[in-house]
């Protein structure tokens, strides 16, 4: 029986570059688990990598069918973005242990549809300011940056992943890594992998 590893994180985390590394060095063993969503692709994304885009129709769709596993709307700046997990083979865990990047609403609706059993939740952090640097460098090399989105994320992540949050939401038995050196990163993360994959 696989696992779903869950990456979780405040926005520029680091969450991206972690999964990224592990994949590479688990390949054959994890599989990539890729979110949807309808927001606008950025500059440096690739449909299929770290999203599948789709249109709000073609969402719908999706829902009507009975294929969506988790779905979590955000009204930001932009206007109302949603992100989702489908029931798309992605995760089997009858075959195979698979690797995704998500947030606690996302834990939260994955838990009721696989089961909280069959997923393991890894925290990673990292300090503040770096993280708001990052950001923002992010952005600006967006075609438009939108820096006010960056603020509002930044804003609710505050909120979103506060200690007692985490404790409510995730449970004692969530996993953390500090991405502030990444190879050590990667260690740490390698360490509570292989626990589970052995």
């Amino acid at each position: 029986m696989g696992r779903l590893f869950m990456l979780l994180g405040k926005s520029a985390s680091g969450k991206d570059s972690v999964a990224k590394e592990l994949l590479k060095l688990y390949k054959g063993r994890l599989r990539p688990v890729i979110p949807y969503t309808t927001r606008p692709i950025r500059t440096d994304e690739k449909n299929n990598v770290q999203y599948r885009f789709v249109s709000a129709e073609q969402m719908e769709e999706m829902a009507a069918a009975g294929r969506i596993l988790e779905r979590r709307d955000y009204d930001t700046v932009m206007g109302r973005w949603t992100y989702f997990t489908a029931d798309d083979g992605q995760i089997d865990l009858a075959k195979h242990s698979s690797l995704m990047i998500g947030t606690i609403e996302a834990f939260c609706g994955l838990e009721k549809t696989i089961g909280r059993e069959n997923i393991v939740p890894i925290f990673v952090t990292l300090d503040d300011g770096e993280r708001l640097m990052r950001a923002t460098l992010r952005e600006r090399q967006q075609k438009m940056p939108n820096y006010a989105e960056v603020c509002r994320r930044f804003l609710a992540d505050e909120k979103d992943y506060a200690p007692e949050v985490l404790s409510e939401k995730l449970g004692a038995d969530v996993h953390t890594i500090t991405n502030r050196d990444f190879g050590d990163c990667i260690r740490q993360a390698r360490e509570i992998l292989d626990s589970y994959l052995e």
